[in-house]
């Protein structure tokens, strides 16, 4: 098949991984895919090669937003949509595309347009409620006009594609029939993983042979709670040979530096900051527990499909999108996410109880094959689904079980 793959993304952080290893996957499974994006971000796809540091959320778009009143940022994000738009229709006038792939981005309607005019068939990626979740981390100043791009963009799509089927169900309160729903989580690229150094080599790397490895991976904010895991690391119940890895950079860091140095935590904590994505599976590695100590309640956690790869032990809140992945005892340990201490119990059980992590760590591997979690798989279901939407075909009325998640 010809994908015409579109794009808003600036930064290079998970939202950069996910477009890098889609568009991969599409073309080594034989299909051809030409990326529109913001400037020099389709080249980069198209290299092969964004780069990027992993806990990185810094760039001219959040420079940007930073710097001006929230209302004239949003109606420059509605009107890039005209600008998208006459890229992305030169580009379909001259590839001459099967479908459209997009990743849906708030006031991003130049799919929409394109389907509408060109009677291209819309997939529409879609990874977060964007009107909901910048409505309560960031502010909207025009939040009746964000509604309406996110009902006209999701509405107006041959097939969604959320994460988990907990965002689904938010896509079907904007007016989407079920049928047009297909469930995508993220995923992993395996060969990426496959050389990845045992886990006492990478803990030699870092200096902490004979140690128990804590980790975090990726962009760690305040609401992430990993101030809970240093107040546990400076009680009675941790270890003395507890350490904790945080891989990446982000706002909280600061504070958590500060909390281990009054915690007295010393070596015992160590931020490795901005690294780049080829190199977390040397770091993850060395993980003995795998910390996601909590998550947005529709998330589909990029670092949770890392955990799982390298068959590390998962201690993970029990939440309904993460249970969509996950099973208590059999490829993680949850606990009660509004139960006071559960987490630090949880932590403390893994530690004390070495064939419960084995029996974790072995059945997070096996939940890649399993539950076929990688960017293969996910870009074969894109083009069975893509198939339906050809002229001809036209998206069966329901789709079976496993198709909608």
């Amino acid at each position: 098949m010809k994908i015409l793959y579109h794009h808003r993304t600036a930064s290079k952080d998970g939202q950069a991984v996910h477009i890098e290893e889609m568009v991969h996957a599409l073309r080594e499974l034989g299909h051809e895919v030409l990326v529109v994006g913001p400037s020099g971000a389709d080249d980069a796809a198209d290299g092969g090669g964004m780069g990027g540091g992993i806990g990185d959320g810094k760039g001219w778009v959040s420079r940007l937003r930073s710097a001006l009143p929230a209302a004239a940022y949003e109606l420059l994000e509605l009107g890039y949509s005209l600008v998208a738009y006459r890229r992305l229709a030169s580009a379909a006038r001259r590839f001459q595309p099967d479908v459209l792939y997009e990743r849906y981005n708030l006031f991003l309607l130049a799919g929409v347009m394109l389907r509408r005019r060109m009677g291209i068939p819309l997939l529409l990626e879609v990874n977060a409620p964007l009107v909901e979740e910048r409505g309560r981390f960031g502010g909207l100043g025009l939040p009746r006009l964000a509604a309406w791009a996110e009902s006209t963009a999701w509405r107006g799509a041959d097939a969604v594609l959320p994460v988990t089927q907990v965002l689904g169900g938010h896509v079907i309160a904007r007016g989407v029939p079920a049928h047009r729903i297909t469930v995508i989580p993220n995923g992993i690229n395996e060969a990426q993983f496959a050389t990845a150094p045992q886990p006492e080599e990478a803990k030699r790397a870092l200096g902490w042979d004979g140690s128990l490895v804590l980790g975090f991976t990726g962009f760690v904010r305040e609401w992430h709670g990993v101030d809970r895991v240093l107040r546990w690391m400076a009680s009675a119940q941790a270890p003395a040979s507890a350490r904790l890895l945080m891989v990446g950079d982000g706002p909280a860091r600061p504070g958590l530096e500060a909390l281990a140095r009054e915690l007295s935590l010393g070596d015992q904590v160590r931020f490795t900051g901005v690294i780049d994505r080829h190199q977390i599976p040397a770091y993850v590695a060395a993980f003995d527990i795998a910390l996601q100590p909590a998550v947005v309640s529709y998330a589909s956690p990029l670092k949770l499909f890392e955990y799982l790869a390298l068959g590390k032990a998962i201690v993970a809140p029990r939440v309904p999108n993460l249970e969509e992945v996950l099973r208590d005892g059999e490829n993680a340990l949850l606990f009660a996410a509004d139960q006071p201490g559960a987490f630090e119990q949880a932590l403390s059980r893994l530690c004390a109880d070495p064939a419960l992590r084995a029996q974790v760590a072995a059945g997070a591997r096996a939940s890649i094959t399993l539950q076929g979690l990688t960017w293969r798989t996910n870009a074969q279901r894109v083009v069975a689904l893509a198939q339906l939407l050809l002229p001809g075909k036209g998206l069966p009325a329901a789709l079976a079980p496993e198709q909608i998640g």
